[in-house]
């Protein structure tokens, strides 16, 4: 003789089951929703609750707990309900407060404010400064440069040089170009230890200062090769003989087009490059 009530039986549509079949194969998702879909797609199979627990090493009472809630509420009642969690500690007013303070007014004896000035300011912890500047992306401790040309053709500039960069033209090379100046020039005052098994490389802690140079470097985009040189002085005759440099070094039947990376300026050859004594390209 049956005793307890009845178990009511889960029917899955084809839908259903291949999405609770994925849940179960997901090594992304919760350990707990992954169970919880396997307990479904066994009731769904007819087994009861006594087996599905011994199965997922659970007891019958939740089993069934699951069971219930996928029949009232369907995939969504597998999933974790949210928690209430304690009442908030801090009003709307004080996170607006927060926020005007941090954007429009700055300490009296630093350039911006910390988590611990501002906290002090507004009588607020540091851990609720912290969480809501990062709620908002607030971070008064960073800048972001930025520069706005002035070059009445900086919009056509770039046209051309992005255009060379997704459509570039055949038998042509093009060179990305840039130069880093003011490079200390220092050498070690005594020859580097070699890298070995359980130590490090060495060197000593003093130096020798020969000035500076200035790195004049190319970049072909297409194979990821770079022409170099470095010059004493940074002027213009410097730039133009490391041109000539490239001019040099690129094959005769190939045409040039050159992109100043701190200027977006292009400039290109139909032969060869030519140059005038004033640093002009003609």
């Amino acid at each position: 003789m049956a005793i307890g009530r009845p178990i009511q039986a889960i029917k899955l549509d084809r839908e259903v089951k291949e999405h609770l079949q994925s849940i179960t194969r997901s090594r992304a998702l919760p350990h707990g929703l992954v169970r919880r879909a396997k307990i479904i797609l066994m009731a769904a199979e007819g087994f009861n609750n006594k087996t599905i627990a011994e199965k997922v090493d659970l007891t019958a009472t939740v089993i069934g707990m699951w069971r219930k809630r996928f029949l009232d509420q369907g995939l969504m009642g597998l999933y974790d309900e949210a928690k209430p969690g304690g009442p908030r500690s801090i009003t709307d007013e004080q996170v607006a407060g927060l926020i005007r303070k941090t954007l429009h007014k700055k300490p009296k004896n630093g350039t911006h404010w910390t988590c611990r000035a501002v906290a002090k300011e507004t009588k607020l912890s540091k851990s609720t400064v912290q969480r809501v500047w990062s709620a908002f992306g607030i971070q008064p401790h960073r800048q972001k440069h930025f520069k706005v040309s002035t070059d009445p053709f900086f919009v056509e500039k770039v046209r051309d040089i992005v255009g060379l960069y997704l459509n570039p033209p055949d038998k042509a090379m093009f060179l990305c170009v840039d130069e880093k100046s003011q490079i200390q020039a220092l050498d070690r005052t005594q020859p580097m230890l070699p890298l070995g098994l359980g130590y490090v490389e060495g060197v000593t802690h003093d130096y020798i200062r020969h000035g500076t140079t200035t790195l004049f470097a190319a970049l072909d985009i297409a194979s990821g090769n770079v022409l170099s040189q470095c010059k004493p002085r940074h002027r213009h005759q410097e730039f133009l003989a490391f041109l000539r440099h490239i001019d040099a070094n690129v094959p005769q039947d190939l045409d040039v087009h050159v992109s100043k990376i701190s200027k977006p300026t292009a400039f290109s050859r139909a032969s060869r490059i030519a140059f005038s004594d004033s640093g002009r390209i003609k």
